[in-house]
């Protein structure tokens, strides 16, 4: 569209402007008026969330007398649930680094050498690492 303009009204060629115009354009657009409407949106979801917990959990409590005792296991099942999910979180991510780094050493001894191939090792290591937390070093999660 640039190019075109700049034919019919006779500018010259100004080697590539259009391209230069678009992705200022779009870099100014994605990292001034994008990610912070996204990270607002997210931050104000979470805050509404959190505030209907805190409303239940409050009315649980205020309803009977055995509701302060289903208030606090209520928010030790959430514990709970929070630490499993983490274990989970911890246990894919330690697989696939380690399956990366396994990957890595496969397809870097043909193409670059042993040596060179020896850089798969790093994120196999950090796998492995998780892989050791979470299954000997993390406190069990009590039922």
């Amino acid at each position: 569209m640039t190019h075109l303009a700049m034919f019919l009204f006779g500018a010259p060629d100004m080697g590539g402007i259009g391209l230069w115009l678009f992705l200022s354009v779009a870099s100014v657009s994605m990292f001034v008026v994008f990610i912070p409407m996204i990270v607002y949106l997210g931050t104000r979801q979470k805050e509404r969330e959190a505030f209907y917990k805190a409303e239940t959990i409050r009315r649980v409590a205020e309803a009977s007398s055995d509701g302060a005792k289903a208030t606090i296991d209520l928010l030790r099942e959430e514990n709970r649930m929070t630490l499993i999910k983490m274990r989970e979180g911890l246990k894919i991510g330690g697989v696939i680094t380690l399956g990366v780094g396994i990957g890595l050493i496969a397809f870097l001894v043909p193409l670059a050498g042993k040596t060179v191939a020896l850089c798969g090792l790093i994120p196999g290591f950090i796998g492995l690492a998780m892989l050791v937390y979470v299954y000997l070093l993390a406190a069990p999660v009590e039922p």
